[in-house]
């Protein structure tokens, strides 16, 4: 059993991540979250998080969390989320945490673009994520679990996200 590494000083189980197997059982969350955040006062400040599969479940219960002030309280609040092949805590496929336990108590109100693919084994997930944010961006695509190229269409999905999120910078100025 090799040990591996979150990209810092964090150790996390196995298979790379911090959920198990089964989807149900979750590994060092909170410790997952205190790296997430000591690496953005280190380096940030950052507006938005881009996350995909298991980066993609945690970035999504992000702006719940900090809402609820039990996670990420040191640095801004999120104002946008990128989320590939992401799920939902305490949805259909996975576990709920404590600290995330009212992060999709009330609907999200931070933009959001998620990308789903077709044949991607966390599709289901994904859509029902979708409930939970106000006004989503979708982007599907016919792969499976992976980044996928952009077509024509899925590109201006894309920039009209981004134009979103310009004018809500713009209007904060």
């Amino acid at each position: 059993m090799g040990q591996r590494s979150m990209g810092g000083d964090g150790d996390i189980n196995d298979n790379g991540g911090w959920v198990a197997a089964d989807f149900q059982e979750l590994y060092n969350f909170e410790e997952c979250l205190a790296f997430i955040e000591d690496y953005m006062i280190k380096h940030g400040p950052f507006d938005g998080l881009l996350g995909f599969s298991q980066g993609a479940i945690i970035s999504s219960a992000v702006p719940g969390m900090q809402l609820d002030g039990v996670a990420l309280t040191n640095v801004p609040r999120i104002k946008y989320l990128i989320i590939m092949s992401g799920g939902k805590l305490g949805g259909c496929m996975f576990g709920l945490p404590k600290l995330a336990i009212n992060a999709f108590s009330s609907p999200i109100n931070c933009p959001s673009l998620h990308i789903i693919g077709e044949a991607d084994f966390l599709q289901e997930a994904g859509i029902e994520l979708l409930e939970s944010f106000e006004e989503p961006f979708v982007i599907h695509h016919p792969k499976g679990h992976t980044i996928a190229r952009l077509d024509e269409k899925a590109v201006e999905t894309m920039l009209s996200f981004i134009e979103k999120i310009e004018k809500m910078q713009l209007q904060q100025e």
